[in-house]
């Protein structure tokens, strides 16, 4: 599996970092990896970087809507911040990014997120 998931909870914000890939390979993990995170600690937004992630196929679409789902269940919001062109490009053909907004940077999400560090 070349996908990796690196994770940080700060005052009921989960930052979540992916790195590598994220495909039918490594939805599964990541997808279990990151409920169990919300789930277990008191979540209420959740910012989803995905500067390192090199490539996403539908399977990855399915972990970030279903995650999305999740967070929204509980009255939070989820972003997503500093996707490269490619995931970018898919996140807006998808539709995602119609319902999740997209910053530059995990500093402007969580800015917009109204939550300091």
């Amino acid at each position: 599996m070349n996908s990796r998931v690196q994770m940080e909870h700060h005052r009921g914000v989960l930052i979540v970092r992916l790195t590598g890939e994220l495909d039918h390979h490594a939805a599964d993990y990541v997808r279990m990896d990151l409920d169990e995170a919300i789930l277990r600690r008191q979540v209420e937004h959740l910012v989803l970087s995905l500067k390192d992630l090199q490539f996403m196929d539908s399977s990855g679409l399915g972990v970030i809507l279903g995650r999305y789902k999740l967070i929204h269940a509980k009255g939070g919001k989820m972003v997503i911040c500093a996707a490269n062109s490619p995931v970018k490009r898919l996140l807006e053909m998808s539709g995602l990014l119609k319902i999740m907004p997209l910053y530059e940077n995990e500093s402007a999400a969580l800015s917009n997120l109204e939550v300091a560090l």
